[in-house]
């Protein structure tokens, strides 16, 4: 064999043994342009947490901001599952045994107490039949952790389970975050490119979200206010590029600039969300005006008929605010509440009551000049949204009466100083109610018992 011969073959040798080990580490095409995708994603945790500090998660825009998270939580786990390396293998096919399963595990969530022990159920349901099973079988466990959840969603507890794993969430949240700036220290090219992804990325994603509001019927208040709530850069793209940097499609550094990028715009996110009200008052005077037409019922503004008094916030206050009119006052009262799940639950109790927004001007519009109502009752849980509601009446010029709910005195002077006729604080009259409750119940003492006395 010549020396050409040698080297041809020799070639053909290096060629087979060495352009093999280099198809191992499978890419799939979409990583390549995963963090563009990863950064279209909003974070469920901030947007929770804003819903819930300004008791909006039950609200129309809120329902649709939870209901596109869970949406892209679904495409994210789906994602990080099809981005391994190996596939399933057969026996995850016995991962059916779940759903018969779960009519156990929900039984046994009957019956575990509150606190640390819900914390230890939910943590446990979620690593154990979860995420290891999953894993076990070549499915990646977030998804594991995903099904779970779905099916615990429908027990009544549910909310209760959630609500207690929230904070375990934040804390691994934190953690995540401390992991990635243990890892390298950021330059500031870094924090320059940062700053760029959030200058182009964030109003991208803020205007995309409003027009596609506006395209499923949603008015310009609720698209506003749900894309103020999306936009920001979810802590999955985290993941994501993590994925990417170990198949060797980002250099490391992209991790630091992707956390970077995440961290800022939510400090940009809850600076906006701050001050949504004023954002969403400004940008509706300058957008075009809807057709009405064309919204979504649940969307449209909202008649009180000839109600004449009206209830705004259906909590426990305005449950019995109402009830007393109706039963004792002999009137006829309307009641409003932005909780698509309070307002269904109230109606099928017979309750006249409708779902409605009270910070929405055009529902101000119709509620003052379309109805009747001569006196109006704020009884929202925040003093904000009873304010804004009192400066929209009298905007409208309502000449009625207006009774108030606070829960602090400052709260009394600040509405009574801007011309509300009745300011009730929640707690004022709590301690006398408990000293009547209790006498009413004590047993009759006769003269000759004397004096009571504790102990023995």
């Amino acid at each position: 064999m010549n020396c050409t011969a040698v080297c041809t073959h020799e070639g053909k040798l290096r060629e087979r043994w060495v352009r093999p080990p280099l198809r191992v580490k499978r890419t799939p095409p979409f990583i390549a342009e995963s963090h563009r995708f990863a950064l279209s994603f909003s974070s469920t945790v901030l947007v929770v947490k804003v819903l819930e500090d300004r008791s909006d998660d039950g609200s129309y825009y809120g329902q649709i901001a939870i209901a596109i998270l869970v949406i892209q939580d679904i495409a994210a786990v789906t994602f990080i599952t099809v981005a391994g390396e190996e596939p399933p293998s057969l026996w995850a096919f016995a991962l059916v045994l779940l759903v018969p399963a779960a009519w156990l595990l929900r039984r046994v969530l009957d019956r575990v107490g509150r606190g640390e022990l819900l914390v230890l159920f939910g943590v446990v349901m979620a690593l154990g039949p979860g995420y290891v099973a999953f894993e076990s079988v070549g499915i990646h466990g977030d998804l594991g952790a995903l099904v779970m959840g779905l099916l615990f969603a429908s027990h009544p507890r549910s909310t209760e389970l959630s609500k207690s794993l929230f904070s375990v969430k934040e804390l691994f949240l934190v953690a995540f975050f401390v992991v990635i700036g243990l890892q390298a220290i950021p330059t500031w090219a870094d924090l320059l490119m940062a700053v760029i992804l959030c200058v182009i990325l964030l109003p991208f994603n803020f205007l995309s979200f409003y027009l596609m509001g506006r395209l499923f019927g949603l008015r310009n208040r609720t698209s506003i206010r749900t894309s103020l709530a999306l936009s920001n850069f979810s802590e999955f793209a985290l993941i994501v590029v993590a994925v990417g940097v170990g198949n060797g499609v980002f250099d490391d550094n992209w991790l630091t600039v992707t956390a970077l990028a995440v961290a800022m715009g939510m400090i940009v996110s809850s600076l906006a969300n701050a001050y949504s009200l004023q954002i969403v008052a400004r940008l509706d005077e300058v957008l075009p005006a809807e057709n009405e037409d064309r919204l979504r019922a649940l969307d449209r503004p909202i008649d009180t008929g000839a109600a004449e008094v009206v209830v705004l916030g259906m909590g426990r206050i305005g449950r019995g605010a109402y009830e007393r009119l109706v039963d004792r006052g002999g009137l006829s009262v309307i009641g409003v509440d932005n909780d698509h799940l309070v307002v269904e639950g109230l109606k099928a109790e017979k309750f006249n009551v409708l779902e409605g927004d009270a910070t929405d001007h055009e529902f101000w519009h119709r509620l003052v000049v379309g109805g009747t109502a001569r006196t109006v009752i704020l009884a929202m849980a925040i003093h904000d949204s009873n304010t804004f509601a009192l400066e929209q009446l009298r905007i409208a010029g309502f000449d009625g009466t207006i009774a108030a709910v606070v829960q602090r005195q400052d709260q009394d002077a600040h509405l009574t100083r801007a011309g509300v006729h009745t300011v009730v604080n929640i707690y004022g009259g709590a301690g006398a109610e408990v000293a009547d409750a209790a006498m009413q119940l004590a047993p009759k003492r006769r003269p000759e018992d004397g004096a009571g006395h504790l102990g023995g």
